[in-house]
């Protein structure tokens, strides 16, 4: 997917919202488990009560590749379902020496057929190359992280800022904003007015609105530019906003609460 065609949907949709589907077999409703592949029936109803809503869809691999080759089969189906109109992301975190990640780009780029992956950039340019050399794919480099261990190395000052202000300058060169976003986390609000100041062209994924307390309304009017430049995923207060049989029209519902709300900011912002 282009930027201008992920631009025009979200224009389109009046949404900006990334639906994430962490799912997780303990926590789906008792009634599922029982399935041939309760899974993917949790996924594939979340994403029908959903896709009018939101624009993209992220699957933390975690969830899948632990349960090994089942977790890949039900990840590999769960692509497969999402609209081709929707924004496919694997939050697998890849990143090593430039052979390996090759490999990394082929399997989520080509077998899997995700439109982005997320990559951690601590081993360099040779690292991310790989990802980057796809064509309408997209590289979503970590940046800023919302847990509490990115004071570890990410907020650490340096010669030239803090650490994580190095990384987001230095892989402007490596990519471009057509193809190349930043995770930004959204409990990190007060930074995203500084972090536009560095990217201003660049996309952000930002993972942490409701259930961890990120607040949409902050990171949107800090951080929309004039092609928005912004995915919100919500996960868990989405997918799990009931654990009963109505779950699907429950995420529905709270996926078309966040749609309106980033309707206004849109609005605002036009």
């Amino acid at each position: 997917m282009t930027r201008h065609q992920l631009t025009s949907l979200i224009r389109s949709t009046n949404s900006y919202l990334c639906v994430g589907l962490d799912s997780d077999l303990t926590k789906i409703p008792a009634h599922l488990r029982s399935g041939k592949d309760p899974i993917f029936e949790f996924n594939r109803r979340i994403i029908d009560a959903t896709k009018a809503h939101c624009v993209a869809y992220k699957l933390n691999t975690a969830f899948y590749e632990a349960e090994g080759v089942k977790g890949w089969e039900t990840m590999e189906k769960t692509v497969n379902y999402i609209p081709d109109t929707h924004f496919k992301i694997a939050d697998a975190k890849r990143g090593d020496i430039g052979n390996t990640s090759a490999q990394y780009a082929k399997a989520f780029f080509e077998a899997l057929r995700f439109d982005a992956i997320t990559v951690a950039p601590y081993m360099g340019e040779d690292s991310i190359r790989p990802f980057l050399e796809y064509k309408d794919k997209w590289t979503i480099l970590l940046g800023l992280t919302s847990n509490a261990g990115a004071k570890d190395f990410e907020l650490q000052p340096t010669g030239e800022g803090l650490l994580y202000e190095k990384v987001l300058t230095t892989a402007q060169k490596w990519g471009t904003p057509d193809n190349l976003m930043y995770v930004v986390g959204a409990t990190q609000a007060d930074t995203f007015t500084r972090i536009r100041e560095l990217t201003p062209d660049h996309f952000y994924l930002v993972p942490g609105v409701g259930a961890q307390g990120g607040s949409l309304e902050a990171i949107s009017k800090k951080a929309i530019n004039k092609d928005v430049g912004l995915l919100v995923n919500a996960s868990r207060a989405v997918i799990y906003a009931s654990g009963g049989e109505d779950f699907a029209e429950a995420a529905g519902k709270t996926a078309a609460e966040y749609q309106q709300e980033m309707r206004q900011y849109l609005s605002a912002g036009r």
